[in-house]
This record gives C-alpha cells, sequence and structure tokens, in this order.
C-alpha cells in the first residue's frame, strides 16, 4: 500500500514491510502486535501483549528463513518444511502430519500452504478496527484456504475467519491442523494449562527416546500414566530440565478453547475455536528432550494445536482410524477463532468465542 492513513493511535496494518527477505504484515492496537509472514505460509511469527512486553509465540532456534535462498541439501519430505519452521502458528491443510503419498500426490510432514506465499488484502483499515485477508491455494490438492484475521481498538484478541474450498471435481479427505507453538516466557514450570473436560489420549507409540508417557494410554483428563509407572497432571507444565518429548491428543470436549497462564507473572494466552470441526486438540510436549535432528536438545515448548483429527500420520493415517475430514467437491467449510493475551490469576473454567476470560 503506497497510500495509506499512517495512524499513531488507535488499530493500525500495513503490508508494506519485510521481514528477512519475506513480506510481512503487521496488525497492532493499543494492547497487541502480530506480525505476519505473507510470504512463508502467512504463519503468524509475533504475537506481543505490548503492556506486560510478552510475546507468546515461540521461536525456533534458526528462526526465519527465506526458502528463496537456498536449495534443500536433501530431498527428504519431512526435512523440507523443519528446515524452514521458524516457530509461531501455522495454518497446515490439506496434510497435517508426517509424511506420505495420498491421492497420488506426495505430500511432506504438514503438507504444503505453509511454506507458500500467500496472497494479501487489507480488507478494513480505521481507527476502531484493521482487517486483512490472506489466501493460497495447495500446490498438490485443489484446496484454496483463505483466512481473515482482524483487530478492535481496546482489545487484545485476535478474530480469525478461516475457509477451506475444495475446488476439485471429487470428494476429498484432508487432515486441518492449526499448528500454535508456545514458549518462554508465558511458558515455565510456572504455567497451568487448562481445557474443558476431555479424555486423553497419548500417542500409540513413543514418538522420541525420551518420551515419557505410556504408549497408548486413554484416560479422563488431566492425568496421564507414564512409563515408569507415575501418574502426571497434565495441568503443571514440566521445567526443560524434563527433558521429555511426547505426543499426546484432548478429545471430547463439549466446547472448544484452552489457556495457559503463569501463575507466577499471571500472564496467560488463551484460544477459542469450534469444537465440531476441531474434535482433537494435539498437545506437543517439547520440554528439553528433543535431541538429534532439528532440535539438538534446545528446545522448550508447547504446541496447543486444534485439529480435525486423530494422530500425526497424515491423510492416511486419519482416513485408517475414522477421523479425516470429508469435503465434498466444491464444498466450503468455514470456522471462527480467537486467540490473544489475558492477565489474572486463578482456575480458568472458559473462553468463549470472543476471547473473554472466566476465573473460578
Amino acid at each position: 500500500m503506497h497510500y495509506q492513513d499512517e495512524r499513531t493511535t488507535g488499530c493500525r496494518i500495513s503490508d508494506a514491510w519485510t521481514y528477512r527477505g519475506l513480506k510481512t504484515v503487521i496488525l497492532e492496537n493499543e494492547l497487541v502486535r502480530i506480525a505476519v509472514l505473507a510470504d512463508k505460509g502467512a504463519d503468524i511469527y509475533s504475537f506481543v501483549h505490548k503492556p506486560t512486553d510478552t510475546d507468546f509465540m515461540w521461536r525456533t532456534p534458526w528462526g526465519v528463513r527465506d526458502q528463496r535462498l537456498s536449495v534443500p541439501p536433501t530431498g527428504d519430505p519431512s526435512s523440507v518444511w523443519l528446515d524452514y519452521y521458524e516457530g509461531g502458528w501455522q495454518t497446515v491443510v490439506p496434510h497435517g502430519g508426517y509424511s506420505d503419498n495420498v491421492y497420488g500426490a506426495e505430500f511432506g510432514i504438514h503438507g504444503d500452504v505453509s511454506l507458500i506465499p500467500w496472497d494479501t488484502e487489507v480488507i478494513a483499515d480505521t481507527p476502531e478496527k484493521v482487517s486483512v485477508r490472506f489466501s493460497a491455494k495447495s500446490v498438490r490438492m485443489p484446496i484454496n484456504v483463505s483466512k481473515t484475521l482482524s483487530l478492535v481498538s481496546g482489545s487484545p484478541t485476535l478474530q480469525i475467519e478461516e475457509s477451506v474450498t475444495n475446488e476439485g471435481e471429487e470428494n476429498l479427505d484432508i487432515v486441518w491442523l492449526e499448528h500454535i507453538a508456545i514458549g518462554p516466557p508465558v511458558l515455565s514450570d510456572k504455567t497451568r494449562l487448562f481445557v474443558p473436560e476431555s479424555r486423553v489420549l497419548s500417542h500409540p507409540e513413543s514418538i522420541h527416546p525420551n518420551s515419557k508417557l505410556e504408549p497408548n494410554y486413554e484416560g479422563d483428563w488431566p492425568n496421564v500414566n507414564a512409563k515408569n509407572g507415575s501418574v502426571l497432571d497434565f495441568t503443571r507444565i514440566p521445567p526443560k530440565e524434563d527433558r521429555s518429548l511426547d505426543m499426546a491428543y484432548m478429545t471430547g470436549m463439549s466446547k472448544g478453547w484452552y489457556a495457559l497462564l503463569n501463575e507466577e507473572t499471571n500472564i496467560g494466552w488463551a484460544v477459542s475455536y469450534p469444537v465440531e470441526t476441531f474434535k482433537y486438540l494435539w498437545y506437543w510436549r517439547n520440554f528439553g528432550g528433543g535431541y538429534g535432528y532439528p532440535w539438538y536438545g534446545r528446545c522448550y515448548n508447547a504446541g496447543l494445536e486444534p485439529c480435525t483429527s486423530f494422530g500425526n500420520g497424515g491423510i492416511k493415517q486419519a482416513q485408517e482410524n475414522g477421523t479425516a475430514l470429508n469435503i465434498d467437491a466444491s464444498e466450503t467449510i468455514s470456522v471462527s477463532i480467537s486467540a490473544g493475551p489475558f492477565t489474572g490469576a486463578g482456575t480458568v473454567s472458559y473462553v468463549d468465542k470472543n476471547g473473554n476470560i472466566t476465573f473460578e
């Protein structure tokens, strides 16, 4: 945009930024500042709460890399995605999970739309509200993805309207994942995780030698059996010294929401989403135990990721276990998501669709 009211107060937006060579859109108001990498998946790279100077998005040690400046050293379908994974929040569709071949197309880990440029269009730009629409098309499946991000004055909550359209002439099974990774400073061993009543499922097998969860466990939130015979309380976040790496999944929720609250700083992060579409909440527990490529023991983060499907094996696995999302030819599926920071103390009992927090 070359002709824009460059305000210094209220809601503001600009798509005229670049970061490490990638087109970047910045939205902000009095309370939050959000950076979106339009040239890489429309990833939400930074989500800063201004009053507390807190960025909730976890960053990988290598951060943002411009894919145009390098050639992958191998054609491995998993490492290509990981090489360019900067952390933050990716929209992952139509393939979520590890690499696989489906419908005759080979998909790497987490598909393709989080690696490609998205078109941008600023559709609202006033002191009271800003909105930007991002859109892209999968390279290997006829799936069109659109998401509109909005901020209103005086609110720390980002509102997202997102849709997926099957532009093919046959019905398709997909996996749709909102890949949200949270890190320090909000994440620490002083942080608690709140979700609605649910069932907790551990991964069918250990995903790493440092995995601590009993494989194929199922039980009521929040307790999960560990391999050593102990019982883990999932409301508690372990320290990095735990040196664990696990995957778990929460399901059977009546409402779709979760909240992380650091009880030392009283700063929290909350997400609300439609549980009718995202029936599973993936829980990637990377608590210092990811040894070897690509983490090398350096990383401390929690991925809390609304998903349509169970298991990180991709579309084929979801088809086999009956949790793939079927989208008819020419059908559009739409969702509304809210996310943002909050401050307070106590037990979080609910997060509504506008991001409002209820404490017990």
